[in-house]
């Protein structure tokens, strides 16, 4: 009886291997934009710590936040956003020229789930590279806090983070899936993922109307606050985690909803 859906489980998971494979082969093909590209993230994580040092430098306070809880704050950021990057931010970006160019046609007629192979077919192995730094930073972060999380934080805030990332997926698409009708929509990808920025500061520091949409429509700033809130042993309210699963959970089955109309409505480029 659960012949079949171990079969076809195997099936994706070879699929998604040769996946790997050719990403790997790619990257290897061109270096040296390999390592300059792991240069440049890495020089931007630096100015954002910098970025905090300077605050940092006249207060020791932001929001109810110390300096080592915002430097944790911003190294679960980066590397929520890191692996983000490397799954996903490459192939939601890219299904604008799917659509344009006609090229998703040929995925239609491919005998796999046409959402599985446009999110997943292509992986940024800088991603993994940079996720590596920003898990040096966490350490430290909590070393100086004088912080042992136990199996538990680490367990719920590694949870955590792929509940985030499935998050900010189906925003993505959300919004990728705008090229159904506007052919060009990398714009509006990117501005939603430069708001990634946001959920490097303390949640307590916004206010109004602000906090409200940047923390239950766009939780940008959720999704980065409530990991780091877990490992540092910070987390005050329970139900910020109940939050965060129930957003992420809608906002997956709005974006598969919104998927499956614009994919009805899809009628290729050569017609």
């Amino acid at each position: 009886m659960n012949a079949a859906p171990q079969t076809k489980f195997s099936r994706y998971a070879s699929i998604y291997i040769e996946l790997w494979k050719n990403s790997v082969a790619r990257e290897m093909g061109f270096k040296s934009n390999f390592i300059l590209w792991i240069i440049v993230e890495l020089l931007w994580f630096m100015l954002q710590l910098a970025f905090f040092n300077v605050i940092y430098s006249h207060t020791n306070n932001i929001a109810g936040w110390t300096r080592w809880q915002v430097v944790l704050l911003v190294g679960a950021s980066h590397f929520i956003q890191q692996l983000f990057q490397a799954f996903f931010l490459t192939n939601c970006v890219n299904l604008s020229e799917l659509v344009r160019t006609g090229k998703l046609d040929f995925m239609l007629l491919l005998p796999v789930n046409t959402r599985f192979l446009v999110s997943l077919r292509t992986v940024d192995l800088c991603g993994f590279v940079n996720a590596s730094s920003a898990v040096g930073v966490m350490i430290f972060a909590l070393h100086k806090l004088h912080i042992v999380p136990s199996a538990g934080n680490i367990i719920g805030f590694a949870l955590l983070v792929l509940c985030g990332i499935l998050l900010h997926y189906s925003l993505m698409m959300i919004l990728a899936a705008s090229a159904f009708y506007t052919v060009r929509a990398q714009g509006i990808v990117w501005g939603y993922y430069q708001m990634f920025n946001l959920a490097r500061m303390p949640d307590t520091a916004f206010r109004g109307l602000f906090r409200a949409v940047f923390t239950y429509i766009l939780p940008v700033t959720l999704v980065s606050n409530v990991p780091a809130r877990t490992l540092a042993n910070m987390l005050d309210r329970p139900s910020r985690v109940l939050v965060l699963l129930a957003i992420a959970a809608g906002w997956f089955v709005v974006s598969e909803l919104i998927w499956r109309f614009s994919l009805r409505r899809y009628t290729s480029a050569s017609s």
